[in-house]
């Protein structure tokens, strides 16, 4: 087992003790969907790509991409994104 996957389970079990949510412990990205017209990114590293079709986020350790039609950035701030448009698909792309 790989250093960085025993922080990960060490991080996540001291999360659980003290109740604290796993993404703000782990870093991860805290990704909400409003039907599939509009998404909230949290935690995000900055945009990667930007298209009307297609957007690329940098997360902590990979990046999600977003594919669509009318694509837009309705809200951008350090650490939150707002895409509006319609969604047609997510995936994440490991690093």
């Amino acid at each position: 087992m790989s250093l960085r996957v025993q922080r990960q389970r060490l991080q996540k079990k001291l999360a659980n003790l003290l109740e604290i949510p796993d993404d703000i412990v782990l870093d991860l990205p805290r990704i909400t969907l409003l039907g599939n017209m509009q998404m909230l990114i949290e935690n995000h590293k900055g945009i990667v790509e930007y298209t009307g079709e297609r957007v690329r986020v940098r997360l902590n350790r990979d990046e999600l991409l977003i594919s669509g039609k009318g694509l837009a950035l309705g809200n951008l701030q350090a650490e939150e994104l707002i895409i509006e448009g319609e969604i047609t698909g997510l995936s994440f792309e490991m690093n």
